[in-house]
């Protein structure tokens, strides 16, 4: 008689609750233990509790339209927009950038989400992979996570040497202002999440079997560096808003909230025929400016 199969252990199932249970600050866990399915994590969030599902589906449904409104007028004039997605793991990114895309044409408007680095990239300019993804007429280039890596995530995790960091930073803004001379109109968003909010939705993530494989050895070990994490982006912020390149960034504690701040934006970024200003709406400055806004 054969032997059962034993379930496979998924990668780093468990070490979250782990985390909450035994590496989590004080504050942090009392917040996620008492926190209801509807409520606002954070304490400095200018909001209590969750959009309401029907506010959100009635604004998102206004700019859905004004979306495809914007990609027509692109394919059609031959613009070009590329919108960067930055923040901390479970920040929210992915599911905007889901949010924007989902009517759009996708031979026009693309995703980018480039995996580690080969060798042979490696030993490139450092730019140089990203220069490829950069959207020609009339596309639109949705980039999850991008040349900011370095100036975060490889800084944190010790994947770059502090003198690859410094070239970066000298780099960076002819770099952008080369993209921004060549025409491209460059949105730069920044997803900022409260440190128990981003906890909350890795147990989530960790409990759910459509997005376990998600996990991974940097979610983990990146809770443990909060406070790094903290110092470099907000060094990073502080070398690269300029104002041909200035950052957005959105308090995404809430992701109803953040999914529209971050299509508001956009929208507002780029001039189109038939643009419908009543419909987009005017911008929650309570959750979506600059740099300044950041918190934690």
């Amino acid at each position: 008689m054969a032997r059962p199969e034993e379930p496979q252990q998924i990668p780093f199932v468990g070490d979250i609750t782990e985390y909450l249970e035994t590496g989590a600050p004080a504050s942090v866990r009392k917040a996620i233990l008492d926190g209801g399915k509807d409520d606002i994590l954070s304490e400095t969030y200018p909001y209590e509790r969750e959009m309401k599902g029907k506010d959100y589906d009635k604004h998102m449904r206004r700019l859905q339209v004004e979306l495809v409104k914007m990609l027509f007028d692109l394919r059609a004039t031959g613009k070009r927009l590329c919108v960067l997605f930055e923040g901390r793991d479970a920040a929210g990114k992915g599911g905007a950038i889901e949010r924007m895309r989902e009517n759009l044409n996708p031979r026009a408007a693309y995703i980018v989400a480039l995996p580690k680095p080969t060798e042979r990239e490696a030993t490139q300019w450092y730019f140089q992979r990203y220069i490829d993804w950069l959207p020609a007429a009339g596309e639109v280039a949705l980039f999850d996570r991008s040349w900011y890596n370095r100036g975060v995530v490889e800084h944190v995790f010790g994947f770059c040497t502090p003198e690859q960091r410094q070239l970066f930073f000298r780099q960076l803004p002819e770099f952008e202002k080369m993209v921004v001379d060549e025409g491209i109109i460059l949105v730069k968003l920044w997803l900022n999440v409260g440190r128990a909010e981003q906890l909350r939705r890795f147990l989530k993530r960790e409990m759910d079997p459509l997005k376990q494989w998600k996990l991974s050895w940097i979610d983990v070990e990146g809770l443990k560096k909060w406070d790094e994490y903290s110092a470099a982006i907000e060094e990073t912020l502080a070398k690269s808003h300029s104002e041909y390149a200035p950052w957005t960034v959105i308090r995404a504690d809430d992701k109803a909230r953040a999914r529209i701040a971050a299509i508001q934006s956009v929208l507002n970024a780029v001039d189109y025929a038939g643009k419908d200003r009543k419909a987009i709406g005017p911008v929650d400055s309570r959750i979506c400016g600059g740099p300044g806004i950041l918190d934690g």
